[in-house]
């Protein structure tokens, strides 16, 4: 009976979570910071990032003005650290060496002031993951935010997001189907990708390229997907779809074959980039 309560308690606070987050966002109350302008500038940095990848650039802007004006906000500072790994994984960079300093200062600093806030410590651990950080360690650090906020879909996706890389791609789809339970409806993230990715990544090629399209419908803007569906058309000797999709990746990003560090196992680097180079025609 017990268990079913929890069951229960947790499945209703992830389903209202996202409705609450925006009546608090709406009514402006709860600030983590007592600088309006701060607060406000926050807001429309995280407002444009997640409305555009290309507005990556004016969000960070954004989000160094609100930090300027108060060094210890938390949440500006770990929303700067993710928009700068977007920034880079995206293929959207100008100076990706600076970019990546600038991100692991800003998640580093984020750290230092989180507490025991859930966004705050999975934004963080996203982004100092991606930048070569103990994957471990951040992984911890996301399952620490499911751990204080159970119904906190976001959190669950990045859990996901980091067994991907991790290297344990069925770990991963569990967590994404968790955050997806528990908040169907919200964009909290590509979970698509992510589970496209995680399919490629163990050879269930069939049942990666439903999951690539529909993330790719979903978002047409965004990379990630069209490298992992290129990747996996080439390994399933689909060449010239494989071919079609370089040939719109190339349409968002001149980036087709990026570096793949954050995969942490080899096999899977290899995997993914030898079928990406097949279908860019690249021989290395």
């Amino acid at each position: 009976m017990f268990d079913l309560q929890d069951k229960v308690a947790t499945s209703v606070a992830g389903v209202i979570e996202p409705a609450l987050q925006a009546a608090e966002t709406a009514r402006s109350v709860s600030r983590p910071t007592i600088d309006l302008t701060a607060y406000d500038l926050y807001l429309r940095a995280f407002s444009i990032s997640i409305s555009s990848d290309k507005q990556m650039p004016e969000a960070i802007r954004l989000l160094e003005q609100a930090i300027k004006r108060d060094p210890h906000y938390g949440p500006a500072l770990a929303w700067a650290a993710f928009c700068c790994f977007r920034l880079c994984l995206d293929g959207l960079s100008k100076d990706f060496a600076e970019d990546r300093l600038k991100g692991i200062s800003f998640a580093r600093r984020a750290l230092e002031v989180a507490g025991d806030d859930p966004s705050v410590l999975a934004n963080a651990a996203m982004a100092l993951a991606y930048f070569g950080e103990d994957i471990g360690a951040m992984t911890a650090l996301a399952d620490r935010a499911v751990a204080l906020n159970p119904g906190f879909a976001r959190g669950w996706y990045t859990c996901g997001v980091l067994r991907c890389w991790a290297g344990e791609p069925d770990a991963a789809i569990e967590d994404i189907n968790a955050s997806l339970r528990l908040s169907p409806r919200a964009r909290i993230g590509n979970s698509s990708a992510v589970l496209g990715r995680a399919h490629f990544l163990s050879r269930r090629f069939d049942q990666a390229v439903p999951k690539l399209l529909l993330a790719i419908q979903d978002d047409p803007t965004y990379p990630e997907p069209y490298r992992t569906l290129a990747a996996c058309y080439a390994h399933m000797g689909r060449l010239e779809e494989a071919r079609n999709v370089i040939e719109r990746l190339r349409n968002i990003t001149p980036v087709v074959v990026p570096p793949f560090n954050f995969l942490r196992s080899p096999e899977h680097r290899d995997l993914f980039l030898s079928g990406l180079r097949l279908a860019a025609g690249e021989t290395a």
